[in-house]
């Protein structure tokens, strides 16, 4: 089985993960990153705009949501608005998809089941809601998806709600759906917000689904081009 590179960044800004995301998948294209790697990251408050965002899903300005404590970017990914930032876990997969296979919707599909059972063995019954990418529990979004694929390498990713504060998602319509309703890991547990052991088990139940999902040997590493910061 083939590796796969688990770089762990800890807590970073997202225009520094972004501009390491876009390096390493120049090195993925070009070869010189001979294994797929999945980066895991846990955000300051960032609004993000991709393709298809609308003004509907934007009830405050620009201003208004950065006054609020949040940096705001548009972004390459499909889909709409949505939030990052601390309490929620990010993953951003480098995969050469010509790799696996070269089709998006079979990697929207093998992302969500990622998820959805990295969330099952979390002890939270998760499932797809149809027509509309990302995932849910019991008709509340706790996981969202947006990519960027080019030369057949993908960027951008998934985010599982572990324990922020979901009034952050109040400023915005998360994902252009009108009515959702976020919710979180914490929140399904009834756990306390600030257990510190959610995060890091969050964190291996979704490198464990990744690694069977994609049939490919997890193992932890950092891209030796790049120091790591702090």
């Amino acid at each position: 089985m083939k590796p796969l590179d688990v770089i762990d960044l800890g807590h970073r800004p997202y225009g520094e993960v972004l501009a390491l995301q876009r390096t390493l998948r120049v090195d993925r294209i070009d070869g010189t990153a001979p294994h797929d790697m999945l980066l895991l990251v846990e955000h300051d408050p960032v609004y993000t705009m991709g393709r298809a965002t609308v003004a509907t899903s934007l009830p405050l300005s620009v201003d208004a949501m950065r006054e609020r404590g949040a940096d705001v970017v548009e972004i390459e990914r499909g889909g709409d608005v949505t939030w990052h930032g601390p309490g929620q876990l990010v993953g951003y997969p480098i995969l050469h998809l010509s790799e696996h296979r070269e089709d998006l919707h079979w990697y929207l599909r093998t992302l969500e089941q990622v998820l959805i059972d990295a969330l099952g063995s979390l002890g939270i019954p998760a499932e797809r809601n149809p027509g509309k990418t990302g995932v849910w529990t019991n008709g509340r979004k706790i996981a969202s998806i947006g990519i960027h694929v080019k030369q057949w390498v993908t960027l951008h990713g998934f985010a599982i709600n572990v324990q922020p504060d979901l009034a952050w998602f109040d400023a915005i319509v998360p994902c252009g759906i009108h009515g959702v309703e976020m919710t979180s890991v914490a929140r399904e547990l009834q756990l306390a917000p600030d257990d510190n052991t959610l995060q890091a088990r969050a964190q291996a139940a979704v490198v464990a689904a990744f690694g069977r999902a994609f049939a490919r040997n997890p193992q932890p590493a950092y891209p030796s081009r790049h120091a790591r910061a702090g």
